[in-house]
């Protein structure tokens, strides 16, 4: 990701040629600027995560289901569909419909994508796991059945028959999920890993992208194929994937960009006054949290992962550091979740000097002294608030005693999360915002054969079994009950260190209409106009 005097010095003239005032370039197409924060590690809806992938991705494919502007449910590909008594076998009609390139999109691009998805042998999947409940989705991932079985056929060219391992009332918002995109087969089997090039790529969504200069933009192009393509306001979209929010709000300001996914953090006040009316304040479904590898020494020992979330003073780094609305969390699950009250770290209600001399036991007990100190590496993503947060971090750890010893190192975003999936780390920051409206989509990212998205390879046969049974239970109440029972016993194991629950913090230009704030901050190009 691009530093400060690295964006200037490699895109400036993107920027100049691209970001016209008004939004308009010297040949009068109407283009949106957005920045992203990031670039995304591909345009393979498969092997892509991260919000900010979510962001160009989400513009050039769409799903069984897609979004409105809040975020919610509706249906996108799917024209209709039947749901089977057992709620196990969903039958979807598809409306007819293309790729870019003219070719019809039929059922079994959507065979080819799940089984693709699934395939062990799919070299960068990034986050097959969320999918894990369509019929043998996991036993194929796995290795322990062939792609073939996996619980996805197609009936004809336009109708595609979806069987799942239990209920899943809130599939809709599963295939939302850009890893259920379908997939164009004619164009991956011709071109291989080649097939996201910009010259080659083919999508079913409003826009394609055409122009991609890593580190400095990425340019996409109304996909007039697409059904709607006439109704567009945007001809072209422009994502500027910058990790500084202080030069973003600089180049509002200027009249450069249309909209940014982050402001700088503690500087709402001054962001109103100088950009008005433009930024956007709303509660989301994501959790800040520290994660620990729970397979690597000081922290295999639950006493030093409860003795650091106990440090932690999540009430200074929300009300003091940040200062932008985000709310103190002893929670892994957000509050607000469809049907669902958290569970709770059982130490809560404790005043932090009493936490801190616990933590400090903790630590002694787990072998930790004066004439042992405990040392290790904290690394911390270099976008958004995180390098603000760091420090305090720190020093909240060495709070315990000064025999606690850690050093803090910065790491490019995509580069972090790459280190938390193969474990090459020992303890890290890192985030979760929801993909779908349910507990579980936080929950299960703690089961033990969820694999990569497992960050800390936290372990607990009697979880994954609560996991389970809430798989199985049709009841809504019993089920929520279930899942906070999972949830109170992973904290009770300090398999993660909740910190907080962010907000969004996006600027939009009061010029903008269509930008629905919703818990997801998923903003769909095509629901946005900009008014002359």
């Amino acid at each position: 990701m691009g530093s400060k005097s690295r964006f200037f010095t490699g895109a400036m003239a993107a920027v100049l040629l691209l970001a016209a005032c008004g939004g308009q370039s010297d040949t009068g197409v109407d283009r949106m600027r957005r920045g992203i924060g990031a670039d995304p590690k591909s345009l393979d809806p498969q092997l892509v995560e991260g919000t900010w992938a979510n962001d160009i991705i989400g513009d050039m494919f769409i799903g069984l289901f897609t979004e409105d502007a809040a975020s919610k449910p509706v249906p996108g590909v799917a024209e209709s569909w039947v749901v089977s008594e057992d709620q196990k076998t969903w039958t979807f009609k598809l409306k007819p419909s293309n790729w870019s390139d003219g070719e019809p999109v039929t059922a079994d691009d959507f065979v080819f994508a799940f089984q693709r998805l699934f395939d062990p042998k799919t070299v960068g999947v990034a986050y097959s796991s969320i999918q894990f409940g369509i019929k043998n989705g996991r036993a194929v991932n796995d290795g322990g059945l062939p792609v073939d079985q996996v619980g996805v056929k197609a009936i004809d060219d336009l109708t595609l028959e979806v069987q799942l391992e239990y209920p899943m009332p809130y599939l809709p918002g599963v295939l939302k999920h850009y890893t259920a995109f379908p997939l164009p087969r004619h164009t991956i089997e011709k071109f291989g890993g080649d097939w996201t090039k910009p010259e080659n790529l083919v999508v079913n969504g409003p826009y394609k992208a055409v122009e991609w200069r890593k580190g400095d933009f990425l340019r996409s192009v109304k996909n007039e194929k697409w059904e709607g393509a006439d109704k567009l306001c945007f001809s072209e979209v422009v994502y500027f994937p910058v990790s500084n929010h202080d030069q973003m709000v600089r180049r509002a300001m200027a009249g450069e960009i249309d909209m940014n996914n982050s402001f700088p953090t503690g500087q709402l006040e001054e962001t109103k006054k100088n950009l008005p009316g433009w930024p956007r304040i709303s509660p989301m479904m994501a959790t800040t949290y520290v994660v620990t590898n729970t397979k690597k020494e000081p922290f295999t020992d639950g006493r030093v992962r409860k003795a650091l979330g106990m440090a932690m003073d999540r009430e200074y780094i929300t009300d003091q550091i940040l200062r932008g609305g985000q709310i103190p969390s002893y929670n892994f699950v957000p509050v607000g979740m469809n049907d669902y009250t958290p569970a709770e770290f059982s130490w809560k209600s404790m005043p932090r000097p009493e936490r801190l001399k616990e933590a400090a036991k903790l630590l002694q007990e787990a072998g930790y002294g004066p004439n042992k100190p405990i040392r290790f590496e904290y690394l911390y993503r270099s976008t958004g608030d995180n390098p603000r947060i760091a420090p305090v971090i720190q020093q909240n750890f060495k709070d315990i005693a000064p025999w606690v010893q850690a050093e803090i190192r910065q790491v490019e975003t995509q580069a972090l999360y790459d280190a938390l999936k193969t474990k090459n780390y020992e303890i890290a920051d890192t985030g979760w915002v929801a993909d779908f409206n349910d507990p579980y989509n936080f929950l299960y990212l703690l089961d033990s054969r969820t694999g990569p998205m497992n960050y800390g390879a936290y372990t607990n046969p009697a979880y994954d079994t609560l996991l389970d049974q809430s798989a199985l239970e049709t009841d809504p109440a019993k089920r929520s009950a279930i899942l906070k029972q999972a949830e109170q016993l992973m904290l009770d194991d300090a398999a993660v260190l909740p910190m907080l629950t962010r907000v969004t913090q996006d600027i939009v230009s009061p010029k903008i209409s269509g930008y629905a704030d919703n818990a997801e901050d998923i903003h769909r190009t095509r629901y946005m106009c900009r008014e002359k």
